[in-house]
């Protein structure tokens, strides 16, 4: 059996850096090099191989391919949905034209798999607000949902015409205490883990009962080697599936923050995200994941909040 050797690219972001770290453990530190553009990120120093690479660059990426032996890549390089409102025409770019970089080396050197994340922010108003389902109705209404959407499509496409393997999830908001957030609509509910240890109160940018699908870090780096190493033949979906964990609002979080730090307390000043929160599912149907390949999360809110102060708190000591 040919050795894997993989390349994370983007792997100084927010999933990058655990990504990397995980799958450090599984294939061996020297068979998974990691990549950014950024500086590399303080806990990836010396676990293993970094390059610095910007994806846009598809010359230099290929040649990084070659010379590294690469059999499968990850590519986590994206401007998320808040961000990429303030710069749409960035974001496209970056979204797009990095997708296609990776999907056209990928036919050229076939490679055995690619892994590219979707989003839940491929949803828009239309799509059902309770329990969104694999196949529905989809009208993304911020560019980071469309270049998503849109690149669902390119995997599926790159797939069918020329047997690319390539796997994808649509995340629903990350939740982590190793790495900070990326400038996405569902941030708050990692800041808010940080202002309750630190200050005993946070602001929050969207309204109290908005409630979003979350996710914790383990789960979903989890789900993603899980869907990485699920035998191709259960992988039916190509374009991107479903992914849940749990959904609530500010202040259900908030409620479960108060039972470890009883003197947190809570504001709402809503902004511009709020809009984009209104245009997203509330909760997310995963059957199918859980049925093609077996997905299952293990953290609920509760579980989540215990584990996020507790490592919190042992950072700052």
């Amino acid at each position: 059996m040919k050795q894997e050797k993989i390349l994370v690219i983007g792997a100084s972001g927010q999933i990058g850096v655990e990504l990397t770290l995980a799958l450090r453990k599984i294939y061996g530190a020297a068979n998974v090099v990691a990549s950014d553009l950024r500086e590399q990120n303080a806990l990836l120093e010396g676990t293993g191989p970094y390059v610095s690479m910007d994806v846009m660059n598809k010359e230099m990426l290929h040649v990084q391919v070659i010379r590294q032996n690469i059999t499968q890549i990850y590519l986590l390089a994206a401007i998320l949905s808040a961000t990429g409102e303030k710069n749409p025409n960035l974001a496209w770019h970056l979204n797009m034209q990095g997708l296609l970089n990776v999907l056209d080396i990928a036919r050229e050197e076939k490679l055995t798999k690619v892994y590219w994340p979707s989003s839940i922010a491929v949803f828009g108003p239309t799509s059902p607000r309770q329990m969104c389902p694999q196949k529905t109705i989809i009208e993304p209404t911020t560019v980071y949902g469309i270049s998503k959407y849109a690149g669902e499509f390119w995997c599926n496409y790159y797939f069918m015409k020329f047997g690319v393997d390539v796997r994808s999830l649509r995340y629903p908001g990350l939740i982590s205490y190793k790495s900070a957030p990326g400038g996405g609509t569902t941030d708050y509910a990692v800041e808010i883990y940080h202002e309750a240890l630190k200050d005993g109160h946070y602001d929050c940018f969207l309204e109290k009962d908005t409630y979003l699908p979350m996710m914790y870090m383990p789960d979903a780096i989890r789900a993603t080697i899980e869907l990485m190493e699920a035998p191709s033949e259960s992988i039916k979906t190509r374009t991107s599936y479903n992914l849940s964990g749990m959904s609530f609002s500010p202040e259900e979080i908030a409620t479960e923050i108060k039972t470890h730090i009883p003197q947190f307390s809570i504001s709402y000043q809503p902004d511009y995200r709020q809009a984009i929160a209104n245009s997203w599912p509330q909760s997310i149907d995963d059957s199918v994941a859980r049925e093609e390949w077996g997905w299952k999360p293990e953290y609920n809110l509760a579980g989540m909040t215990n584990d996020m102060l507790e490592n919190l708190q042992t950072e700052n000591r």
